[in-house]
This record gives structure tokens, C-alpha cells and sequence, in this order.
């Protein structure tokens, strides 16, 4: 059986630059099944998840539904829920979380501040406060948005459940179905795609260390796709891994090139070239689409670094 995945991985389609955009992810536990949409078509209120997609619109802030890895039949009223915020733009990053009974105290949140990067309101609102646990490992299992999330993304998260990974939960999207199983890893907020188990653990492994892992990357969810693509593009010239240390700090032009400033903390900045191109031949960019599409992907074809000089003009 052909699915969209089996497709993108055949034609080598790169991953790079394919992260969901988001300076701030919001997430509730969720459990059972989920739909397409899962805010609005989960057991959670439809009208509390209409009201959330609101409040969050042009904040920064992306919201998503967790779970548990495993069954998800509905096991009844649900007593007590994890919900977390992370802010993963360099210099600010940071993960909270809370347990709450009341998903409706979400809408006490000040989600313009959650997308500046400011977690008082989150800590305030909901009596939370830093996460001192494993880092947050999200495998996107929905597979109502698409099969290739329920048949490569489940499995991986009952594997790394089992080996006892610990911060492990499904969640509901992450875009980029084609590179399933994908993955999000908070606090830093890099993703991934195509990993397995043991990828996963050599990721988790670097963000306990405060490392960056690059293979299988599709960037940092604080930058849009040319600032993804510029960002990865400094880090593999450089060979670093050191998290938190890039920057994007500017971004000129417009599809289909542009020009990305990255920094470093200790001063450095490159100007690096991106241009946006076709994936030729047309392949589905779902499964849930019988129609051919040649999606945009990102290509960087020069990274210069600039001397002082040029900074200062």
C-alpha cells in the first residue's frame, strides 16, 4: 500500500525547513479519540476549542491535544490534566506545566504574552510553573488528519513508551504528514522527521546535555522556513550543537529568495541565501488527497559570514 510517506522517502525529499511555526506551544491532555480537527472535534468542548482557536490567533501561540501513548477509548470524565506551555525562541526558552481539573481555565491565559515569551500568566492562571522532568518528547499520531501519523507514529510512540522514555505523549499535529513518524521536543522546539526509536533517544539524550541533533531536523519552531532553513544551514557548516547559541535576527526578501541573518552569542553573523523551489515529480503531500502536488522546499545556496565591518554598515 502507497502512502504519502513511503512517496516523500523514495524521492529523498529533504526535511529540512518543514517544522510547524510556532513561538509558543500550548498543549492539553486530551485522552481518547481524536478528529481532524481535534480542538473542536474531541471529546474537549467544541465551543471551548472554538473559543481557544480565538484567543490564539495572531499570538504565536500554537495549541495542540496530548495524550498518553496507547488504547484511547474513552475511558470517561476526565479528573485531572497535564497541560504544559514551552517558548522555544534562543535566550528565552523555557517549558512549564500545570495540572488542572477545568480545561475552561485556559481562557484565563493571556495568550498575547504567552507568544512574547512571558510565563507569568501561564503560571498564574493555572498555578504552574517550571518543568523539572524529561524533556517533552510529542509524536504526531493523529490519524485522522492523516494514516502515515496513526501508521508510523503510533508505534513509535508505544516503543519509546516501552523502552521507558520518559516525557513520551502523542499529540495531534505537526504538519508535514509525508515525513511521519514526526516528532516535536520541547523546550527547544526542534523537530523531526522519518526517526526511530533510537534516533529518538540520541535527541532526547542532546537536549538533556543542551545539544542540538541535526540529522533528520526540520528546525526550530520559533523560526519561519527560510530562518529554519538559514538556521540548520549555520549549524551544519559550523558543526555545532550547542542549543540556545543561534539566532534569527533578520530576514530580507520575499518567495522565492531570500536573505537570512543568523547570529551567534559570541558575535558572529552569517548571511545566508535561501531559495524556495519545487519538489519535482509531483507526489501526494497527504494521504488524505488523491491530488498530485509538487510541495515548496528550501534550499540554501550560499552562507557567508560577514565581517564587522559589514555589520556596522
Amino acid at each position: 500500500m502507497s502512502t504519502c510517506s513511503t512517496a516523500s522517502r523514495e524521492l529523498d525529499e529533504p526535511v529540512a525547513a518543514t517544522a510547524p511555526v510556532a513561538r509558543t506551544w500550548l498543549l492539553l491532555e486530551q485522552p481518547g479519540p481524536w478528529g481532524a480537527k481535534a480542538l473542536t472535534s474531541s471529546h474537549l468542548d467544541p465551543a471551548l476549542g472554538r473559543a481557544l482557536e480565538a484567543a490564539a490567533k495572531g499570538t504565536g501561540v500554537r495549541i495542540a491535544l496530548i495524550r498518553r501513548p496507547g488504547r484511547h477509548a474513552d475511558a470517561g470524565t476526565v479528573t485531572e490534566r497535564r497541560v504544559y506551555a514551552a517558548h522555544t525562541t534562543p535566550g528565552n526558552v523555557w517549558l512549564h506545566g500545570a495540572t488542572i481539573t477545568d480545561p475552561r481555565r485556559l481562557t484565563d491565559l493571556d495568550f498575547a504574552a504567552l507568544g512574547r515569551g512571558d510565563s507569568r500568566s501561564f503560571d498564574t492562571a493555572l498555578s504552574g510553573g517550571p518543568h523539572t522532568g524529561c524533556p517533552l518528547v510529542l509524536v504526531c499520531t493523529n490519524g485522522k488528519r492523516d494514516r502515515c501519523c496513526a501508521l508510523l507514529g503510533r508505534p513509535l510512540a508505544a516503543e519509546l513508551d516501552a523502552r521507558g522514555t520518559g516525557g513520551v505523549w502523542e499529540v495531534t499535529h505537526l504538519g508535514g504528514h509525508r515525513f511521519s513518524p514526526t516528532m516535536l521536543v520541547l523546550p527547544y522546539g526542534y523537530a523531526y522527521g522519518r526517526v526511530r526509536a533510537h534516533d529518538v533517544e540520541a535527541i532526547v539524550e542532546g537536549v538533556r546535555e543542551g545539544r542540538i541533533v541535526v540529522d533528520d531536523c526540520r528546525g526550530n519552531s520559533a523560526w519561519e522556513r527560510p530562518g529554519q532553513a538559514a538556521e540548520l544551514a549555520v549549524r551544519s557548516a559550523l558543526g555545532e550543537d550547542a542549543a540556545q547559541v543561534l539566532s534569527v535576527v533578520c530576514t530580507d526578501g520575499c518567495a522565492p529568495r531570500w536573505e537570512v541573518t543568523v547570529a551567534h552569542v559570541d558575535g558572529r553573523h552569517w548571511r545566508v541565501t535561501v531559495v524556495q523551489g519545487a519538489s519535482l515529480p509531483a507526489r501526494p503531500e497527504s494521504c488524505g488527497t488523491s491530488v498530485l502536488g509538487s510541495p515548496a522546499r528550501m534550499d540554501v545556496t550560499a552562507v557567508r559570514e560577514l565581517a564587522v565591518t559589514a555589520l556596522a554598515s
